[in-house]
């Protein structure tokens, strides 16, 4: 199997080369793009219902995914995300794990298991309480909203603060916690509200975007149905 990222960081799109027939890529629900029309396409409950739920409920990630199966030599296809932005390549080791925010896993090989992680009490304050959780073997793809910026703390950095909002994966050796940044004041008037401290030794990743600041520039832009005088 060989894969390329096209388009990156604006409108990131996966392409999929499959070498041998039996080869499989699963994906989250409506990734796909394009297929070739020898490709086989099957939607399941990955995990079981029980997992599938849990990641749904609890890692805000689609019920159903499609795993979609070679047949043949040379049979390619292609799939992205929904919200526009970067795609992140990440070839997946034995006794690697991988915790990505809500909504960010894109698609993986066969060889990946998701599950979910409890964040504990710290998640009540940052508007989720699990994440996703990828370990095992092969690829996986996740998304950002706009482009993707790497940081590699214990290394480059002794530690980090980023909003939290912006943050979208990061590996294990990686600890955290969230708090407000400031008081009041700061998160009303300065616009900035909970921030994720980033200590340990291992790499993260931000999303140079996040869907809750477009959501409120263009809130006053809002069309207003006018209320019936009669």
């Amino acid at each position: 199997m060989r894969h390329e990222i096209r388009h990156n960081p604006d409108f990131g799109l996966v392409q999929v080369h499959f070498d041998q027939p039996g080869e499989q890529i699963i994906t989250e629900s409506g990734a796909m793009v394009a297929r070739d029309t020898g490709i086989e396409m099957k939607t399941s409950l990955q995990g079981g219902i029980g997992g599938a739920l849990k990641r749904k409920l609890l890692g805000g990630e689609s019920l159903f995914q499609n795993t979609f199966t070679a047949t043949a030599p040379g049979q390619s296809m292609w799939f992205a995300p929904a919200p526009e932005g970067a795609i992140v390549c990440i070839t997946m080791q034995p006794g690697m794990e991988l915790f990505l925010q809500s909504g960010a896993y894109l698609a993986s090989t066969p060889g990946v298991t998701l599950d979910t992680k409890w964040q504990g009490a710290k998640g009540f304050f940052s508007g989720g309480l699990f994440l996703i959780r990828a370990y095992g073997q092969g690829y996986l793809w996740f998304n950002c909203y706009g482009g993707a910026h790497v940081l590699d703390i214990g290394q480059q950095y002794h530690g980090y603060i980023c909003d939290n909002t912006h943050m979208v994966a990061f590996t294990q050796g990686l600890q955290y916690n969230i708090s407000k940044v400031g008081g009041l004041k700061s998160l009303f008037l300065g616009g900035e509200g909970l921030v994720c401290n980033f200590q340990g030794q291992g790499r993260l990743w931000l999303q140079t975007r996040n869907p809750s600041s477009l959501a409120s520039f263009l809130h006053p832009f809002r069309p207003v149905k006018a209320k019936s005088s009669g």
